[in-house]
């Protein structure tokens, strides 16, 4: 059996506010408080691993053995099928910029073009199938850890439609949908998005009894 959370502090191993938030409105209603590894002055660890869950883990263990508390951390991504699965645990490098006036930045924009261009390079009938990727990793300060993978299937589109959404979300159709997911409403997105499916196994077997 997977060790239990339980109620008390957990900190997310994040330095991105609106991160804490949106986590800590998913855990509050079962007792947990959630800090931010920020907030504790905690260092961002070298995300070297060659898969989600163990970049994931890397982020967890790291704030577990250093504030001595149980730690949750995400590391999520999209895969393409064509791509053999790129641009993956890089899909965040994929949009960044030289440096440019001390502030490097992200452009998104530029990843989703890059995605497109090595698509169209294999020709128009490339398999256009894709998915989001999120994986969930809880860490106990004494190494015991616990594993938690959402995915969310579609394909890819062009040109990029939406505006509601971040990252490659403007190019991201979710089977069953014809919209974006930068065209659906943040609510509805948030409920069949592979950081939901990652949630929900997370809540159930934490939480579930």
């Amino acid at each position: 059996m997977t060790r239990k959370l339980g109620g008390g502090s957990l900190v997310i191993a994040t330095h991105n506010a609106g991160k804490l938030r949106e986590i800590g409105a998913l855990l509050d209603p079962y007792g947990v408080k959630c800090i931010s590894a920020g907030s504790l002055g905690l260092a961002e660890p070298a995300e070297t691993g060659k898969t989600f869950a163990e970049n994931a883990l890397i982020k967890a263990r790291a704030s577990a053995e250093a504030s001595g508390l149980v730690a949750l951390a995400d590391d999520s991504g999209l895969s393409v099928d064509a791509l053999d699965g790129r641009p993956g645990v890089y899909t965040a490098d994929w949009a960044e910029r030289q440096w440019f006036e001390g502030d490097p930045g992200r452009d998104w924009h530029m990843a989703m073009g890059k995605v497109e261009g090595l698509l169209q390079a294999k020709g128009p009938e490339v398999d256009r199938s894709a998915a989001f990727h999120c994986v969930l990793a809880l860490a106990w300060p004494d190494g015991e850890y616990a594993i938690y993978e959402g995915k969310c299937d579609g394909s890819l589109t062009w040109p990029p439609r939406g505006e509601m959404g971040f990252g490659y979300d403007p190019v991201f159709v979710p089977c069953g949908s014809e919209l974006t997911f930068a065209e659906i409403e943040p609510a509805a997105k948030h409920a069949i998005s592979h950081r939901a499916d990652a949630f929900a196994k997370l809540v159930a077997e934490q939480f579930g009894g």
